[in-house]
């Protein structure tokens, strides 16, 4: 049976290993944990915590009534929960488990007070749960994602938590990701200053059009942006899941005919083209260099937890629950 699995996992950092359409990986990756642990500067497939995207100078301004100093890893500011984030992290697992019903392939880890300057000892808490449904004669696979975290110990009143799963996505298993055809459910977002982070205003970007298909070129549109879906940061709760799911993008190939959906409770995310990408060939897997894959990242506004108007998407209260669902959709046709 598990060779008819489409997605495949690795308890370092829960990441998903394989996305398997029609006999194609659409997933970046490697073949074993060790040359993750070696080469995966991209974050391929990773959990991205506490904080995914940038924080500000690296610093969280104010939570518990104090600032907090967190690794400087990108530029001045501080990247996907340090220079030891959870994708770098052995979480325990994979256990089989019922979630909702459903067979879910759940992981877990704890995230001690002080890690890569985060205060609180959180719990954190995957589950993936794999179907497939037929849909007009053509197989879907899908992979439902959810993400949990509390703070379990007794050390701060509250923490900050932003969550992602970040995968590079190529649809047809090539050097890169030229040709492939993107639609986005909004235009609007955060502009950023030349680090990557907010300057304040939501603007439409240039050149993208909500739900108006564009094409990815070999070096052109090159984009590393925060996508915002929902604009009204007081309507966010910690708490995503019971949101309704929102498509947030669409792919597709003509060469490979493969189909993507990315869909989310989250009101924004991240759409990197792979520009920085660098990886030489290891095992069996060639070097993967510029744009050889894409990311979208569902998750809350970049630097939300250093903006007052933001703040209250990113804090994680004592006897509260951080959440959040990610669906994944991949089908040829």
């Amino acid at each position: 049976m598990s060779s008819a699995k489409a997605f495949t996992f690795l308890p370092l950092g829960a990441i998903i290993q394989k996305f398997t359409v029609n006999g194609k990986n659409i997933v970046q990756g490697f073949p074993n944990a060790e040359l993750y642990k070696q080469y995966n500067s991209p974050y391929f497939g990773e959990t991205i915590g506490r904080i995914a995207n940038r924080v500000g100078k690296a610093k969280i301004n104010d939570l518990n009534g104090k600032s907090y100093q967190l690794p400087v890893n990108n530029g001045p500011n501080s990247l996907h929960g340090g220079n030891l984030g959870w994708g770098k992290r052995e979480f325990e697992g994979p256990s089989s488990v019922d979630r909702n019903g459903k067979q879910a392939t759940f992981f877990k880890y704890l995230s001690k007070d002080g890690e890569e300057g985060y205060p609180g000892t959180v719990e954190v808490r995957v589950w993936y749960v794999q179907e497939k449904e037929q849909v007009d004669g053509a197989q879907h696979e899908v992979l439902h994602i959810e993400y949990e975290a509390e703070l379990v110990g007794d050390e701060v009143d509250e923490t900050a938590i932003n969550m992602t799963n970040h995968s590079y996505f190529n649809l047809t298993e090539g050097p890169t990701i030229t040709g492939t055809e993107v639609t986005l459910i909004t235009n609007k977002y955060q502009v950023v200053d030349d680090g990557g982070i907010p300057t304040g205003p939501i603007e439409e970007y240039s050149g993208v059009s909500p739900k108006k298909t564009f094409t990815l070129g070999e070096k052109e549109p090159d984009i590393d942006d925060c996508f915002v879906a929902n604009t009204d940061p007081s309507s966010i709760p910690v708490d995503t899941r019971s949101s309704p799911l929102q498509k947030l993008a669409s792919f597709y190939h003509p060469e490979s005919k493969i189909h993507l959906e990315i869909h989310s409770t989250e009101p924004a995310f991240q759409f990197y083209t792979g520009k920085y990408i660098d990886v030489p060939a290891v095992g069996d897997v060639p070097a993967r260099g510029a744009r050889s894959g894409f990311c979208v990242e569902p998750s809350r506004y970049v630097n939300a937890i250093n903006i007052p108007e933001y703040k209250s998407m990113m804090v994680l209260k004592k006897g509260e629950k951080y959440g959040t669902k990610i669906v994944y959709r991949g089908w040829q046709a």
